[in-house]
């Protein structure tokens, strides 16, 4: 790996019951200081709570799939294609309503929200050039 190309299976997975989300960029896989950029996978029907990230901007394009996306009062349905703008602070949430994974390239601005995730207790983090499957989740873990 090389800071400015970088493959999936250079970095960890970070796994949650809702799906799987791997940082490509951030300062220490690149180096880079101003934003981190990932793919999150939410699977069918599954998403996250609503929460905020205090201090970071962040941009949700979709790369495949459709869902449900919240920002402060406003809820919209998105789908391959749309872009979400979401400034530091506002509250939101995104929801997988369709029958494939809902794919989306996340981008944090500044860095920082990626190691809030990767420290939460309901993260299982799968190490890099490992697939995500529930028996090497289970062996890390233990």
């Amino acid at each position: 790996m090389s800071d400015y190309f970088v493959a999936s299976d250079d970095v960890e997975s970070q796994l949650f019951d809702w799906g799987a989300l791997k940082w490509l960029s951030t300062p220490e896989v690149t180096g880079g200081e101003r934003f981190s950029a990932g793919v999150v996978k939410l699977e069918p029907g599954k998403g996250h709570e609503r929460h905020t990230h205090p201090e970071s901007d962040e941009i949700l394009y979709v790369v495949r799939g459709e869902g449900e996306q919240e920002v402060d009062d406003e809820t919209r349905d998105i789908a391959t294609g749309d872009m979400v703008f979401i400034p530091e602070g506002v509250e939101h949430g995104t929801v997988n309503t369709g029958w494939e994974p809902l794919i989306l390239f996340a981008v944090y601005a500044p860095p920082g929200p990626e190691d809030v995730l990767r420290n939460l207790p309901e993260c299982e983090i799968v190490p890099a050039g490992k697939l995500p499957t529930p028996e090497n989740v289970d062996s890390e873990a233990k």
